[in-house]
């Protein structure tokens, strides 16, 4: 009998063990969702700036499709250095993103003051670009492309290009007219947009070298010359293309998602495919549009692809900066 009993209370200790396992499996599956608590976002830039802009139209898009919270967090520092040589610092479980920019990227780690290297970033997907633009202000003498051009070329130096940051992509894109335009001028660089802006229209500079994003925030006070895009933009039909001026330019600032190194093969694709999903909502696509903002989707696949093409592009544009020999 005492055998029995205690066969018994072995078969039950069992069958208990076996719920208790298919019950953690079952609570595995549940918490395998992702995400299933709030992500940080972190900017490596100054809130209201392109980054920024674009990362709270993704963080609207988030809450309604995953139930969750995307938070974003500022931290800005020489020029998104500070936040990028950061990056592998985090956990790797999805649950930290790193916004991304190129050229910065391979730029910065060529001038050799930066404490992370290109390949130090896990970028797992960009999803847009602001298109590069040539914008003055109203007021300005130059009212079409050539007038610039000309006067960029009897008066070596002497136009000003205004533009935020060093070894960034308004000093790339400066650099790119510079040679495409066969002139030189002077690149002044900004800390922040609003400075840039304020120096633009009050004259101070002959020009900036920004992105459709700006000239639309400042239809009333500026004029696009010229636009890196494929089409002439549906927001300023009167403004040609560098393609219709003669100069194979389809470029500009590229922005995405990185997580840190640590991060699994799965977990780079999840967060991938979230940032592609996002992509496809309506609203957003129309937010992106309204701003400026041109989206692309290069995921994980096909990221050393587009960061191998990127940087070919970037290494020759580096040479005519100074930052390789």
């Amino acid at each position: 009998m005492r055998s029995m009993t205690i066969s018994v209370r072995l078969k039950s200790v069992a069958i208990l063990g076996a719920m208790g396992v298919l019950g953690a499996l079952g609570s595995g599956v549940a918490h395998a969702a992702f995400p299933d608590k709030p992500v940080k976002y972190i900017i490596p830039f100054a809130p209201g700036g392109e980054s920024d802009i674009a990362g709270r139209f993704q963080q609207l898009v988030f809450r309604k499709k995953f139930n969750q919270e995307l938070i974003i967090e500022s931290k800005p520092g020489a020029g998104g250095a500070l936040a990028w040589s950061q990056t592998n610092t985090y956990p790797g479980d999805g649950y930290t993103w790193m916004s991304t920019n190129l050229p910065h990227l391979v730029l910065q780690p060529l001038e050799g003051v930066v404490q992370y290297k290109t390949d130090d970033i896990q970028n797992v997907c960009f999803y847009h670009y602001t298109p590069d633009a040539i914008v003055v202000r109203t007021e300005s003498p130059y009212k079409t492309y050539q007038e610039l051009v000309k006067a960029a070329k009897d008066m070596p130096g002497a136009v000003t290009i205004a533009g935020s940051g060093t070894n960034s992509a308004n000093h790339l894109a400066t650099e790119r007219f510079n040679g495409a335009a066969g002139v030189k001028t002077t690149y002044v660089p900004f800390k922040g947009t609003g400075d840039l802006v304020a120096s633009l229209i009050g004259g101070h500079v002959s020009m900036a070298m920004s992105y459709v994003t700006l000239a639309i925030a400042q239809k009333s006070t500026t004029r696009m010359l010229a636009v890196a895009t494929e089409k002439r933009h549906p927001q300023f039909l009167d403004v040609p293309t560098f393609k219709e001026l003669g100069i194979d330019w389809v470029d500009g600032a590229y922005r995405g998602i990185a997580l840190p190194k640590s991060a699994s093969v799965e977990m780079r694709k999840q967060v991938s495919d979230i940032c592609l999903d996002i992509n496809k909502d309506a609203d957003f696509k129309k937010r992106m549009a309204d701003g400026g903002f041109e989206l692309v989707d290069i995921g994980v696949d096909k990221m050393a692809t587009f960061m191998a093409e990127r940087a070919k592009v970037y290494t020759e544009a580096a040479k005519r900066m100074g930052l390789l020999k």
